[in-house]
């Protein structure tokens, strides 16, 4: 007799089940796509102890007659597929026709459904695919399946399941995730008797994200609107002389968060193609690259991302769970959502709140008051906390001036950091700039009173650094951070940052053009090499000509470097050329020729800039901000820290018990 043998219908479906359903969250995914094929206005989903004891989705969808509430537990059996050719352009979120018959084949599962076209319903129920009984019932159209003691018949299964809580979590993901896509839809999950989502429709994307994330969360998010680029295809051979061309149009809409918003993981990108949920490399990537200079490379933004496009242009049936595609025009994708969502970055010019630790603790202490000197302590170990990963440190008690604290500055104060126990103020008086016409409406109108402020006329609150423009320096902290006064509030901006983004952005565009400015060094640097460093020199040469050096071998493992970037001051020339050298051993793995240009252009621009602790004459403070003004991306310098933060109008207010 021989070895080969058809397996039962049982085993293959078990087998089966193991591809589609891989913990509780993935049978809720199939049911819930199911639902929404169907029309579903409403989705109720339902479980205990994780979805391992019950899961129930319910819907008011089409649903089924009776006799495809029979055969949809058939393998293969679908009514979104009749035609091979239909593969590739599929619409549906579900099609493959084994979510029912897979779910019921390891578990208790009960199917009631009604449709519009019958006066009764059906009820199915079946034990490890073994089909129960199958009765009429008088049931609301729509259709309600009820998943009970999942991988009950597969112990092996069951107990590789992870805890209640972690299933649980799984769950109100996705379920969050399809809320997200389908604002229209009014979406409950309930867990035993706690409600962990519940959502009405809602007309806009944006007031389903309030209602899911709050307004903070909204807060530090960017919408993409409008974005959209076409595909033009080449016509198919022997088409009739006059055809016009195959134009296929992608569209891109979302939110995405402001680079100071930085998370440790992807777990906050939600990408959606053509409303279904996926896991796409290509997508992630191209988010990476589009915040490529403007937050730290091991940090992750948050992303909601709808791309919608044709659905020949989309390959969904690359996996079992359906949550990974393939593009066929990949190169085109990626470039389309890097570039939209760079562009909508440019344009918002999101700008950085102060560290929320000083607003608290100004507005935990009745009365208090915040010494600068404590306010720019704060402020450092913000920027230490965020630089080794930990975010903003606990504040510091605030309980009054310190021991010899100097009364606040008035308008026009500089603060300098020389040796000694305190900084001392130095007054400036910057000269006034003039107001523009309708800036008087405008202005804050501060009683003399303590209290609130009735009828008090609040600025017009500004979120992006288009303010930089109408920006007011009045001098520096610790000859390392500008202060300014904006119509919107207090600013605060890194000087050594907000000048690095202005010579990366401009090196750049020079490296591109082939015109990088250049010095001649009074004596030539020499570099001794290693041996590995010495093979990337002989292919990198060309690269540092166009970043701006001459150089030259110079005996041995040795090269002589003649000029270099100007700004470059000589005692870096050195340490730059072994930077260039580690980001070309980069490339030659992973990195892109943009992504290059962008690595040389950043350790040029660091090198370059202005240092911390050096004093600004006033015209140079003026002029730092109005190029900082003129950048495309004055948010972040190149390595990811923010350059400016804003401590608005109305929070200062709040802290002095204005408002």
């Amino acid at each position: 007799m021989g070895r080969i043998r058809i397996l039962s219908d049982t085993v293959a479906n078990k087998i089966a089940a193991g591809e589609v359903v891989e913990r509780p969250a993935s049978v809720v995914k199939e049911l819930l796509e199911n639902a929404l094929d169907a029309g579903a206005r409403t989705l109720r989903v339902e479980v205990e102890r994780g979805g391992k004891r019950l899961i129930r989705v319910a819907d008011d969808g089409s649903g089924m007659m009776r006799d495809d509430a029979l055969l949809a537990f058939e393998r293969h059996a679908t009514s979104k597929l009749s035609d091979v050719k239909e593969l590739e352009s599929i619409a549906t979120l579900g099609f493959r026709g084994e979510a029912l018959p897979s779910i019921g084949a390891v578990s208790r599962l009960v199917l009631e459904t009604r449709s519009e076209n019958e006066t009764t319903g059906t009820r199915v129920e079946l034990a490890g695919g073994r089909l129960l009984r199958c009765d009429e019932a008088a049931l609301p159209r729509g259709t309600v399946v009820t998943v009970r003691d999942l991988f009950y018949n597969v112990p092996a299964r069951r107990k590789f399941l992870r805890s209640e809580q972690t299933e649980l979590a799984h769950i109100a993901s996705l379920v969050t995730h399809y809320s997200l896509a389908h604002s229209d839809k009014a979406v409950h999950l309930t867990h035993g008797n706690k409600t962990l989502l519940d959502v009405t429709p809602v007309e806009t994307l944006r007031e389903r994200v309030f209602q899911v994330f709050g307004s903070q969360t909204l807060a530090d998010l960017v919408e993409i609107t409008g974005c959209e680029s076409e595909l033009r295809l080449p016509l198919p051979p022997g088409s009739p002389p006059g055809t016009d061309p195959l134009i296929h149009r992608f569209r891109l809409s979302g939110f995405v968060s402001q680079p100071q918003v930085q998370k440790l993981n992807r777990n906050s990108i939600f990408i959606f193609v053509n409303r279904r949920l996926v896991r796409d490399r290509l997508i992630l990537h191209a988010i990476s690259a589009a915040y490529h200079n403007l937050m730290p490379p091991a940090c992750y933004p948050f992303a909601l991302l709808f791309l919608d496009c044709p659905c020949e242009e989309v390959d969904v049936n690359v996996h079992p769970s359906k949550t990974e595609v393939r593009f066929r025009h990949g190169s085109f994708v990626h470039d389309f959502v890097r570039d939209a969502i760079r562009q909508t970055l440019a344009e918002a010019r999101p700008v950085s709140a102060v560290p929320p630790s000083a607003v608290e603790a100004l507005e935990g202490q009745p009365g208090a008051r915040l010494p600068f000197s404590e306010f720019t302590q704060q402020l450092e170990d913000f920027r230490v906390g965020e630089a080794q990963g930990g975010g903003a440190v606990a504040p510091r008690p605030v309980i009054g001036p310190a021991p010899g604290e100097p009364p606040p500055a008035a308008p026009g104060f500089r603060l300098d950091a020389p040796p000694g126990p305190e900084p001392r103020f130095e007054f400036t008086d910057p000269p006034p700039r003039p107001a523009p016409e309708g800036e008087a409406a405008l202005r804050l109108k501060v009683p003399d009173t303590h209290g609130s402020l009735p009828g008090a006329a609040l600025p017009l609150e500004s979120e992006s650094l288009r303010a930089l423009t109408d920006l007011r320096p009045l001098g520096q902290i610790h000859d390392s951070f500008i202060v300014a006064a904006g119509p919107d509030g207090l600013w605060i901006v890194d000087q050594h940052v907000a000048h690095e983004r202005i010579l990366f952005e401009r090196v750049l565009k020079q490296m591109r053009a082939g015109k990088l400015e250049r010095q001649q060094l009074l004596m030539p640097v020499i570099v001794e090499l290693t041996p590995a460093q010495q093979v990337l020199y002989a292919e990198i040469a060309g690269d540092l000509a166009a970043a701006g050096f001459e150089t030259e071998p110079f005996g041995n493992r040795t090269i002589a470097v003649k000029a270099a970037p100007a700004g470059i001051p000589a005692a870096d020339v050195e340490k730059l050329i072994f930077e260039i050298l580690e980001i070309r051993e980069e490339a030659a793995r992973k990195t892109s020729v943009e992504d290059l240009q962008r690595a040389l252009a950043a350790s040029i621009a660091c090198r370059a800039a202005i240092k911390v602790n050096t004093r600004l004459e006033p015209e140079k403070i003026e002029w730092l901000l109005r190029e900082l003004a003129a950048t495309e991306h004055p948010m972040s310098c190149p390595h990811g820290r923010p350059i400016a933060l804003r401590y608005s109008t109305r929070e200062i207010l709040k802290s002095f018990h204005r408002i």
